[in-house]
This record gives structure tokens, C-alpha cells and sequence, in this order.
């Protein structure tokens, strides 16, 4: 199985990625719509960081099931654990040294259907 490595703009995150895409994802909930990355899903197993895990800056919000992930030196988004399937990841394609995203299929996914939790106080 094929190793990439792969990691942030100032190279302060790096990881490895294991594995040949077989289609990327976008989706359309509202922070990857904002984020408008394709992703490449990879099991827990697949991504190895390699430096900078003291670096990563997480982000959740709604569930605090999915774990996004951004340097917090340069602030690029190199990936994240979703929350429809905890045990993987969605790595930023751009993200991965020599990826080749030509004729890689993209599936759209509609995270905007998902519920919502309102996580505010009672009062």
C-alpha cells in the first residue's frame, strides 16, 4: 500500500497517509462549506502524524463528535475526524505531497441534513 506524505503550508504539521484514492468528498455542511475542500476519507489506521501533533489546534462544535484539526501556526486545515464514521479521517487532498486529483471521482455529501444539538444552557 503506497505511503504520501503530506502536511500543513509551514510544514509545522506533517502526517503520512496510507493508501490510492479511490474518490474524494466534499460536503455541504456548513463549515466544510465554508472550508470548500475536496477530501480524501482514510481509515484511523491509514494517517500517522509524523510531526507537529503539538501544533494542531482542535475545533468541535454541535455533537463534539467530529474533530477538526488546524495547524495552529499557518491555520490550514489538514484534516479531521468525522463524525458519521468516527474511525476515519477526511484528509485535505491539498494538504497531501503529489497527490494527483485529476480523474479521482468526488462524491457530494449532504452533512447539512444532519441534526443539530442546541448545546445552550438551561435556564
Amino acid at each position: 500500500m503506497r505511503v504520501r506524505g503530506g502536511g500543513c503550508h509551514c510544514g509545522a504539521v506533517r502526517f503520512e497517509v496510507r493508501g490510492e484514492p479511490e474518490e474524494f468528498t466534499t460536503c455541504n455542511c456548513s463549515i466544510c462549506a465554508r472550508r470548500n475542500v475536496p477530501m480524501w476519507m482514510v481509515h484511523k489506521d491509514n494517517l500517522r502524524i509524523v510531526a507537529g501533533e503539538d501544533r494542531l489546534t482542535l475545533y468541535q462544535w454541535n455533537t463534539h463528535i467530529a474533530r477538526h484539526y488546524f495547524c495552529s501556526v499557518c491555520g490550514i486545515y489538514p484534516f479531521h475526524r468525522k463524525r458519521m464514521a468516527p474511525d476515519h479521517y477526511s484528509v485535505n487532498v491539498h494538504c497531501v505531497d503529489g497527490l494527483v486529483i485529476g480523474g479521482v471521482p468526488v462524491r457530494e455529501t449532504d452533512g447539512l441534513r444532519l441534526s443539530l444539538e442546541d448545546r445552550a444552557p438551561a435556564r
